[in-house]
């Protein structure tokens, strides 16, 4: 099963017994002042999903909620329950879409991957696709029946700090990508402790690899045109972040597609660097 599926290809097999949809989305909310407030969207599910889907929720069941940052990747155990409770396990391939930029979805994915699971895929241009396309919508939730997920981390999909300390201090080892808004990473808006970004990382917004409009991934020209300085050095290994892991997981979804399997996500992202005062952060401009 290709990592990306279009429309077309879903509401092909949308009756398919052993297909799991998940629907992945979390509203956010960027407040005058600059804060970032996170919604779930199991209400807009409640109103309209695509047929058959279930709802994945990203914040509570697939998260570390005794974390003192949000979205932190749960353990195994608990990941593997959230999933079987959704219907996923052996034998299952699993489509994920959200309403927003698909990063959502792309998280849902990594994590998967993470946890052992690589059936998956995510459907391009999410919701807004599906309804530009004519799929049909259903407002009827869904009880899968549970299955059995067995959930073992992998090496090589999320990075901790020491990680990324390592990056910094030997800058030719690894390209670090902030994929939040420009904005914030030059630190003019900081809905963090503090502003600015990782010292050396280079800027590749989430929300400028998706059509604003279409909600599609832009072409792979474009991809590669944005990921330039990733994709130039082969044995050089990729650190992505955001401000929780969660836009960070689109851009590397996107690099693992061209062809770079040295991807990694620093889970901690700016909701834990910016939180530890010894931890330097660059404001302003560099080279993006």
């Amino acid at each position: 099963m290709d990592s990306l599926v279009d429309v077309a290809w879903l509401q092909a097999h949308l009756e398919d017994p052993d297909l799991r949809i998940l629907d992945c989305t979390v509203a956010f909310e960027l407040s005058e002042a600059g804060k970032l407030s996170f919604i779930s969207g199991r209400p807009d599910y409640d109103n309209a999903h695509i047929p058959g889907s279930a709802f994945a929720d990203i914040l509570n069941d697939l998260s570390n909620t005794d974390s003192p940052h949000q979205f932190t990747l749960p353990s195994a155990d608990s990941f593997a329950a959230a999933m079987g409770a959704l219907g996923i396990g052996e034998g299952t391939r699993v489509v994920l879409y959200d309403t927003t930029y698909t990063m959502w979805a792309t998280r849902v994915w990594w994590m998967l991957q993470a946890f052992g699971f690589d059936n998956a895929a995510v459907l391009d241009g999410g919701f807004t696709a599906w309804q530009a396309a004519g799929g049909p919508v259903s407002d009827t939730s869904i009880a899968p029946e549970p299955a059995i997920f067995n959930a073992v981390l992998q090496d090589g999909w999320f990075v901790g700090t020491e990680d990324v300390e390592d990056a910094i201090t030997d800058p030719g080892s690894s390209c670090i990508i902030d994929a939040l808004m420009f904005e914030m990473y030059t630190g003019v808006q900081s809905p963090y402790s503090r502003p600015g970004h990782i010292p050396g990382a280079i800027n590749v917004p989430a929300v400028a690899v998706v059509d604003p409009d279409t909600r599609l991934f832009i072409s792979e020209e474009k991809q590669r045109e944005h990921f330039a300085p990733a994709l130039s050095d082969p044995g050089q290994a990729v650190i992505t972040y955001c401000g929780g892991g969660i836009a960070a997981t689109a851009d590397g979804f996107l690099l693992r597609r061209l062809g770079k399997t040295d991807v990694a996500v620093y889970d901690g992202s700016m909701a834990q660097r910016s939180s530890d005062p010894d931890l330097p952060l660059v404001v302003g401009d560099a080279p993006r």
